[in-house]
């Protein structure tokens, strides 16, 4: 394993240090806020001690990334396989046009998490947030999963506007009590979670605990619930009219 000590460094010169090493497992210290980290990463690994700054895993192909911390904006933009984990809290625009792998986040994402998420023949993105997420959660989802697990109980699960223009993919969140729930837009609908709906999230919610050490009965002990599309009130009716 390589070692980079990332204190005061440029994240040209960071990046450059890291490709340089192969990618094949590197550990990068006291990183404060470099950018690009992981950028098109398609084999090997990387663990970042510290909070790194704005797209980190942006293209991501294959590899794997470690966060024993936070991270800012814009965490696997554009990401297309591979698998990034979050111990910390994830800013905005988390997996901005993911299009394929999966982002485990242990606390919580900001504004705009999925936006404009796609999948395409065995390319199935799939984002899940241990703790809440903000405004515009899903939105113009077209395809992929995000799934919100509010494990700290908080009211509200999600902000604002959540599946706005979604016309694609599925939203997952989970409740405490099953009974407070964000106000969704006219693009999508919500029911409760079917067994079918659990089973196509369930490999990956079993993952997720094995990574963050989570009792099983702990995540179970809520209620899901699936917002989908709303296929009599679509996507189109925002710029069309009836």
């Amino acid at each position: 394993m390589e070692k980079i000590d990332a204190t005061g460094m440029h994240f040209k010169e960071l990046n450059s240090l890291v490709r340089r090493s192969g990618h094949k497992e590197v550990t990068i210290l006291n990183c404060i806020g470099q950018r690009y980290i992981g950028t098109a990463l398609k084999t090997g690994s990387i663990t970042v001690e510290g909070t790194p700054g704005n797209a980190l895993g942006a293209y991501l192909d294959g590899g794997h990334i470690l966060v024993k911390g936070n991270c800012q904006d814009a965490v696997g933009d554009t990401m297309n396989d591979g698998e990034i984990i979050v111990h910390g809290n994830a800013g905005d625009a988390l997996g901005y046009a993911m299009r394929g792998g999966k982002i485990f986040v242990r606390g919580n994402s900001g504004y705009r998490t999925g936006v404009h998420m796609k999948e395409y023949k065995d390319k199935k993105p799939v984002i899940i947030v241990g703790g809440t997420s903000g405004s515009f959660l899903g939105e113009y989802l077209a395809g992929g999963v995000i799934v919100v697990l509010n494990l700290n109980g908080e009211t509200l699960c999600t902000g604002k506007f959540t599946g706005t223009g979604m016309h694609g993919g599925k939203i997952f969140l989970r409740t405490e009590n099953g009974s407070i729930l964000p106000d969704l837009p006219p693009q999508a609908s919500v029911r409760e979670s079917t067994e079918e709906d659990m089973a196509e999230i369930r490999t990956d919610l079993e993952r997720y605990l094995s990574v963050f050490r989570i009792e099983r009965e702990k995540l179970f002990s809520g209620r899901f619930w699936t917002v989908t599309p709303n296929a009599k009130n679509p996507y189109t009716r925002l710029y069309t009219a009836d």
